[in-house]
């Protein structure tokens, strides 16, 4: 069983899966965006054991529904966004913050600190608002790209980034 420590070379490949795997294919398409989606996972999470529950929501419900070996590679990057995100908002209803809410702030904060602040500021996004944030602004996708991936206008995903940003800067705020 993995660790919270695992490095994305000691996950489990496909040579390491069982051969009594219903779909054929699913070894080979595991093979190819298993590294893909742990990577967005832990960049969205900032925690190797929620990136291996991460890895491990998207090839379950992909091998419930039947895997589809044509699938391009910005759909693993969205649902290992959209599951991140969902593991966010989890952590946040069940966290326990040592974080003293009546303290004054420092004027300089420690960069863990806003890091997990920003995650905090996403679960508080709707599902596809932090998906579209995290796939433009930390995996690094286009405008043009995210049309295409949300079946939305080019202008309206620059739109919604935008209003995106100030609900984050907003919320950051606080």
């Amino acid at each position: 069983m993995p660790t919270a420590s695992t490095q994305i070379g000691e996950l489990p490949g496909p040579d390491r899966m069982s051969s009594t795997t219903p779909l054929a294919g699913f070894a080979g398409l595991y093979e190819r965006h298993y590294e893909t989606v742990f990577r967005t996972a832990l960049r969205v999470t900032g925690n190797p054991a929620d990136a291996e529950d991460v890895l491990q929501t998207v090839f379950m419900r992909l091998l419930a529904r039947g895997a589809d070996d044509a699938l391009p590679a910005a759909y693993f990057k969205r649902a290992a966004a959209n599951a991140a995100v969902d593991v966010l908002r989890r952590r946040e209803l069940h966290a326990e913050s040592v974080y003293d809410e009546a303290a004054p702030q420092l004027a300089v904060q420690p960069p863990g600190l806003l890091k997990e602040r920003l995650r905090r500021a996403l679960a508080s996004l709707d599902s596809d608002d932090a998906s579209l944030f995290v796939l433009r602004h930390v995996e690094g996708l286009t405008i043009e790209e995210l049309a295409g991936m949300f079946e939305l206008e080019k202008n309206n995903v620059a739109v919604r980034l935008h209003r995106i940003r100030r609900r984050l800067q907003t919320e950051l705020q606080r």
